[in-house]
């Protein structure tokens, strides 16, 4: 194997522990998933083994951490590359991956073992309030140490991009990092007043998600496109730029969106509302991009698991944040469906199509270099991955499907009645049952894709035969 087909720098290796634990918690994540999925049929499934909430916030807390895993394997893969020039302090990477591994399953055991309540007296919680808000569950010391992490990992690409050389990509992942470690900031401010909490734990939820993320996932899929088509660096920077800047302008006051009903003055229902029309923009624009730049390439690059992965990464994200969230955004519209599943069937296609789609487009990148394969996988395992791509992301269409629906007749049965006389909510809990079985049973195919996905990285069929071979135009789908 020559060594073009391999790392261009030895400390990109660094990347590989992070994208493995990465994929380790997503699985922890769909598995939880499924266990909420049952008890919204079977309402005393594991209880008081495993409540409701305690495996709402192991399956959301799952989802922020090992995205975060894949963001931090992801920068020190490409930075690097990007700088032309090896990791900072590769030693210092492996020192946070241990210290952010074992706060993260400290935390998980903690949320299974721990009353909450407990959990939060013994972490010190009233020395500083941070507990009790929905995704940012963490302790105390879980915070100090995601910060600190942070700090580190911020401080060990950012020497590596200064002493290095300065491209678009890096630049504008270090813009999203730096954004992200800002914003998680606010997690410590818990001030008592409802209203002025909701207005600041935005600051957190939706500029990471709808503002700096676009950011991280924008540089990731320019760095691989660039990689797999040789089009011109330059084309793509400009492309780039205009993703940045719609990312930016829409995200940042389209958080007014999350400000209808929260007691803030009234200017955010227009303000939110007429932002949040631009917020689907720069996701059609990545849709663009990515296929312009496909369409333009220079070369065939082997792994074609990965091409498949950046333009299913587009579509979903587009659909999920864009066209799915543009549904219920309008103020006029969000006075019915604010809380309903509706809101749940943004968030499953939404994640999953901008940021667990774009990990796994650059781990299906990136792997095979790490594990000395070359290029690409053998046209197995690649077979293989692509099984995986397409059940997983049938199924999350249709789980979106089954929520939406489950949303529309929320609404229709609690906010709207014709004669007058909203439904309850248990009551209306039970004729949503047939979309809740459904809604399982597309969680299950999606288990199956995940399973198959994993299963490509197995060695036997990593080398199963010769890399070099294109895989045919009828085996990707």
């Amino acid at each position: 194997m020559s060594s073009q087909t391999l790392v261009k720098f030895e400390s990109q290796k660094v990347a590989k522990p992070y994208f493995v634990f990465a994929l380790i918690l997503f699985v922890g994540q769909i598995l939880f998933g499924l266990i909420m999925g049952l008890q919204y049929i079977i309402g005393d499934f594991l209880f008081p083994l495993l409540p409701f909430n305690v495996a709402r916030m192991v399956h959301t807390n799952l989802l922020i951490v090992w995205l975060l895993f894949g963001f931090m394997g992801a920068a020190y893969y490409l930075v690097p590359e990007e700088a032309d020039r090896e990791l900072h302090s590769p030693k210092l990477a492996m020192l946070l991956f241990w210290v952010f591994a074992g706060a993260g399953v400290l935390t998980i055991l903690g949320y299974l073992f721990v009353p909450y309540a407990g959990l939060a007296a013994i972490t010190g919680n009233d020395l500083l309030p941070t507990m009790g808000r929905e995704f940012l569950e963490q302790p105390l010391p879980t915070k100090v140490g995601i910060v600190i992490v942070a700090l580190g990992f911020i401080y060990n690409v950012g020497m590596t991009v200064l002493k290095g050389r300065k491209t678009a990509v890096n630049i504008v992942l270090m813009t999203g990092l730096i954004g992200l470690a800002l914003l998680f900031l606010f997690a410590f401010y818990n001030p008592e007043n409802l209203s002025r909490d909701k207005f600041y734990w935005w600051f957190v939820v939706h500029l990471w998600v709808e503002g700096v993320w676009e950011l991280i996932m924008a540089a990731i899929l320019a760095y691989v496109l660039i990689k797999i088509t040789g089009v011109d660096r330059e084309v793509i920077e400009k492309w780039l730029y205009v993703i940045v800047a719609l990312a930016l302008i829409s995200g940042i006051l389209g958080t007014g969106h999350h400000y209808f009903w929260i007691g803030a003055p009234t200017v955010w229902l227009w303000v939110g509302s007429i932002f949040s029309t631009l917020e689907p923009l720069p996701f059609f624009v990545m849709v663009l991009f990515a296929f312009n730049m496909i369409n333009r390439r220079r070369r065939e690059h082997p792994n074609k698991a990965a091409s498949l992965w950046a333009m299913g990464t587009v579509v979903m994200a587009f659909l999920g944040a864009g066209v799915w969230g543009f549904l219920h955004t309008l103020a006029p519209v969000n006075y019915y469906t604010h809380g309903a599943q509706i809101t749940a069937a943004h968030g499953h296609m939404a994640f999953y199509g901008a940021y667990a789609m774009i990990v796994m487009t650059v781990v299906s990148y990136a792997m095979p270099r790490l594990r000395g394969i070359g290029e690409a996988p053998s046209n197995k395992a690649q077979i293989m991955e692509m099984w995986g791509f397409w059940l997983m992301t049938v199924s999350m269409v249709f789980i979106t499907l089954f929520l939406t629906g489950a949303g529309v007749v929320e609404v229709w049965l609690r906010r709207i009645p014709e004669d007058g006389a909203a439904m309850s909510f248990m009551a209306t809990q039970d004729q949503l049952m047939l979309f809740y079985w459904l809604r399982f049973i597309a969680g299950v195919g999606f288990l199956v894709g995940l399973v198959c996905y994993l299963m490509s990285f197995s060695k036997k069929l990593q080398t199963a035969q010769d890399t070099r071979k294109p895989v045919l135009a009828n085996e990707i789908g």
